[in-house]
Order: structure tokens, then sequence, then C-alpha cells
């Protein structure tokens, strides 16, 4: 899913998707109905034995969404870069998940598939975190992401809206250099989408999607409610 397809997808307010977990074909058609056709669903890297297994799940979600996303998972890990680089390269066209470290890479490996770079918050506005634990600016984040065609920053854990401020930093910086996106996880949910989504659409960044797990998976099954992206989308009309 190269960045020219992805911009003329169709997006809520012509401006976001969003990404929600997909147990199998019939989660993510679940999914695909309660959020009105704007969500990515998605599978994280960890929860399959062998990305040939989590292939085949990707194949299965890629027949009720025209695009699906590849996570890390375990928080992010960004030791799990090369088993979503593998699944990525089984099943093409998909949205994958990288640490900044490994996105360039990434990137040139699958020029057809839509690759974040992922960064964390740190306590200190216009200072983020790599996966070494060694902090940069948020400038020269962003500018290394424009010099390796990355079009998304990916930034996490923003636990809801208590790294907002970095957050909007981060996306104002991104945006004003010519970054096309922003997607923010940790702790997102019904409760305080409208104030992040507000918060994001004001930095003037063309593409906003929020990665949206934990408040919305039924811990028993592994499953996304739809009641709860039901939720969410009721938060963002006012309702």
């Amino acid at each position: 899913m190269n960045k020219k397809k992805f911009e003329n997808l169709p997006k809520w307010n012509n401006f976001a998707l969003f990404n929600f977990l997909a147990k199998d074909k019939g989660n993510s058609q679940e999914v695909m109905e309660a959020a009105h056709g704007f969500a990515v669903p998605g599978i994280v890297a960890t929860n399959y034995a062998t990305a040939e297994e989590a292939a085949n799940v990707v194949q299965e979600l890629q027949t009720t969404a025209a695009v699906v996303s590849v996570g890390l998972g375990g928080g992010g890990d960004w030791q799990n870069w090369r088993d979503v680089l593998h699944i990525a390269r089984l099943t093409p066209n998909t949205h994958i998940n990288q640490p900044i470290e490994t996105a360039g890479l990434t990137n040139d490996l699958l020029p057809e598939t839509y690759t974040n770079a992922l960064v964390r918050p740190t306590g200190k506005v216009g200072i983020v975190k790599l996966s070494s634990g060694d902090e940069i600016t948020a400038e020269e984040a962003v500018d290394y992401c424009l010099s390796a065609n990355i079009p998304s920053i990916k930034f996490m854990s923003i636990e809801g809206t208590t790294y907002l401020d970095e957050l909007i930093y981060l996306t104002k910086i991104a945006a004003e250099k010519g970054i096309y996106g922003i997607e923010p996880a940790g702790g997102i949910g019904a409760d305080n989408i409208l104030e992040i989504t507000n918060a994001i659409q004001s930095t003037g960044i063309p593409f906003y999607m929020p990665h949206i797990f934990g408040k919305t998976i039924d811990k028993a099954t592994g499953r996304t409610k739809p009641e709860e992206i039901a939720k969410i989308f009721a938060a963002l009309e006012g309702k």
C-alpha cells in the first residue's frame, strides 16, 4: 500500500483512519462496519508462532478492507521488526509498523508497503526517544523520516492524554516539514478520542491514524468489540 494509494483512500472527515486489531475475517468485517469503513484492521506479529501463520490471517483480512496493518506487538517492541518485515514480504500492499531505526531499510526493501517510523515520548516537549533509549529532537526525527521517504511517524505510548503536548509538538513539526501522517497509540478510547483528534487536526497534518487497541479488545476472546468502536465514533460526532 504505497503512499499514493494510501492518500486516495476514503477517510473520516477527509483526515483520519482508525486502526483496530482484528482476530479473524469475521471480526475484521465487524470492525469495518462499526467504523463506517474508516478503519484499518490489523494484527500484531507477537500473536502468531510464524510469519506464515500471520500472513495467512492478513490475507483473510485483505478480503474485507483496502488496507491491513501489521504491528510489532509487545508494546511496540522494536525487536519484532524482522517478523513484521517477513510478514510484509509474504503479504504485499500492507501498512506496517517499524522502529525508526529500521523504517528506512524496510521502506527500501518494500517500496509498495506503507511504512511508519516509531518514536516514543520522553516527558520533554520537542525530544523523542529511540528504541535504543537515546534521545533526539523532534526535528531530527522528522528530518530523518523525510530523507528516508517515510510517510508517517508513529508515537507511542501517549498514555491517553498524558503526552499530548509532546505529540502535538511533534505533529506540528512533521506538518510544517512535509510529513504526510501521524499515528499515535496508547490509552486512546471513547473518553479522550475527541480531545486528541481535535488537537491533531489543529496542527495541519494531512493524515491521522490513531491505533486503538486495549480499550476495544475483549480480553477473553481477543476480538475487537464493535460496540466500543461505535462509542468512539459517537464521541467524535459529539453524541
